[in-house]
């Protein structure tokens, strides 16, 4: 479905929006207690197409295909679980046509390393894959770190069912090292403590067994994001239920990179407020490293153009490989809003200031999504700015924020079907 967004009619969003709780993190813990003998039952998890996939997956072992969709933490998550399950049984893992063309070679020769017996069904080095459930033994291995974090999530939280356990050793630059701190904090808190050395590059697993605990998932900060930038554009008033200021989340940085655009969360309330200061001291330009949170590269680029706030943003070379080539459709999105962002080395976004007017033939500017949640959010706040906006298949958003469209009108926007392309 394509909607049609419009801003409250004041202009000002104001709401209590209850957020999401953490895919992230829900994802972690529900493999990891899948893995817990006699687990407590998690009481809630993020509702959401990600989670959904691994919860069904968990419910289901007796399925010999296990679709994921497009569930990237699902596939990296589910190998390593399904190949270190003791079990016997062999299952294939697939999903869309975009997740066959998401890379996953690193994960699967780290596993077979490991004693993994893992099959490509199709090209080499992408999904669909054949599992064979069995006795890992572990070990020492090395990991190229610079593709994806998930890969070292999903060796580490297996590797106490690994009978050496695993010493992991990390090449090259570490993308997204927040999300595996997360990962080691989640495994303490299940009773297993994992040990870092040679400037956190090795990671030592022992073999064992996590421990049964009550756990409680926090809100989601990445979904909190679109709400800051929203903030940022308007003086509105936006409350935000269930964030956690000590988070385990790297997203949370959010709270800190939006300080660039005026914008505070308030702790002393009953829910976390966003002020946007009455003369904001907006930074004239953005230089920001974006390698530990490259999920927030569409709301702080969307938000820098909208705040006329030229920025280079790096560390961004997982861009590519995520739902879409993030960096390409952000840079055809923006141009249809004038501005003129450029894609550099495939890790760098940077816009200097250039606008060059982007004809649309008296339509409503339609911004397309790519099958990818983060670019329907991150552009629905420009309208705002340009009233009557398109998102188009706005469905995406159920991926990690199935309620963002309910909770945005909850806020005062005014949002409609709009007749979708022949």
């Amino acid at each position: 479905m394509d909607f049609q967004i419009f801003p409250p009619e004041d202009g000002f969003p104001q709401a209590t929006v209850s957020l999401p709780l953490s895919k992230s993190i829900s994802n972690r813990a529900l493999i990891i207690n899948a893995l817990t003998p006699n687990a407590i039952p998690l009481s809630k998890v993020a509702l959401c197409d990600d989670t959904d996939a691994i919860v069904h997956a968990l419910a289901n072992p007796e399925e010999e295909i296990v679709n994921i969709g497009a569930a990237g933490t699902a596939m990296r998550f589910l190998t390593a679980y399904f190949a270190a399950k003791n079990d016997g049984r062999t299952r294939m893992i697939d999903g869309t046509g975009r997740m066959r063309m998401r890379p996953i070679k690193p994960l699967v020769d780290a596993l077979r390393q490991c004693g993994a017996e893992i099959e490509y069904v199709g090209e080499e080095g992408y999904p669909p894959l054949r599992i064979s459930g069995k006795q890992l033994h572990g070990g020492c291995i090395t990991l190229t770190a610079g593709i994806s974090s998930q890969f070292v999530s999903a060796l580490l939280m297996t590797a106490p069912a690994m009978t050496e356990g695993l010493c992991l050793t990390l090449e090259g630059d570490i993308v997204s090292r927040p999300y595996i701190d997360m990962t080691i904090a989640l495994m303490s808190h299940w009773g297993i403590e994992c040990e870092t050395s040679n400037s956190n590059k090795t990671i030592s697993v022992p073999s064992g067994s996590y421990k049964a605990v009550e756990f409680n998932v926090e809100a989601d900060w990445s979904a909190a994001s679109y709400w800051f930038e929203i903030e940022a554009v308007s003086y509105g008033e936006i409350a935000l239920k269930g964030l956690n200021d000590k988070s385990l989340q790297g997203d949370s940085h959010v709270a800190r990179i939006f300080r660039n655009f005026g914008v505070e969360p308030d702790w002393e309330t009953e829910y976390p407020l966003l002020k946007l200061a009455p003369s904001p001291d907006i930074a004239p330009r953005l230089e920001l490293d974006m390698s530990d949170v490259p999920d927030l590269a569409q709301t702080v680029a969307v938000t820098c153009c909208l705040a006329s706030v030229p920025f280079r943003l790096t560390g961004l070379k997982t861009l590519k490989i995520k739902e879409t080539d993030r960096l390409g459709a952000l840079c055809t999105e923006l141009r249809k809003l004038s501005f003129v962002v450029e894609s550099v080395d495939d890790c760098e976004l940077v816009w200097n200031g250039l606008r060059i007017p982007h004809p649309t033939a008296g339509h409503p500017i339609a911004f397309d999504t790519y099958a990818d949640h983060r670019m329907a959010m991150a552009f629905a706040p420009v309208a705002l700015y340009v009233p009557g906006i398109v998102i188009r298949n706005a469905e995406v958003v159920s991926k990690s924020y199935p309620e963002f469209w309910k909770h945005l009108a909850n806020a005062g926007f005014r949002i409609e079907p709009y007749p979708q392309q022949s």
